[in-house]
């Protein structure tokens, strides 16, 4: 489904990475998408969306999963 998606749409570098920092990249990178930090253990909606990108993050606030559109 991403392929129907403009810009950018998965960010495998950020893991690792603090997720406010992450937040601002993929925003910057495809302004297109609204990024949302979402901690480890939490649940989401599961509908499909080209304007969202959850970045999955541990109780360091550090990215434990690569974002990606969805």
């Amino acid at each position: 489904m991403s392929e129907d998606c403009k810009g950018k749409s998965s960010w495998p570098e950020l893991v690792g990475v603090e997720g406010k920092v992450a937040e601002a990249t993929i925003e910057r990178e495809n302004p297109l998408v609204n990024a949302q930090i979402v901690a480890e253990g939490s649940s989401v909606p599961f509908d499909f969306r080209c304007d969202r990108v959850w970045v999955w993050i541990n109780k360091d606030g550090i990215v434990k999963q690569v974002p990606h559109i969805g």
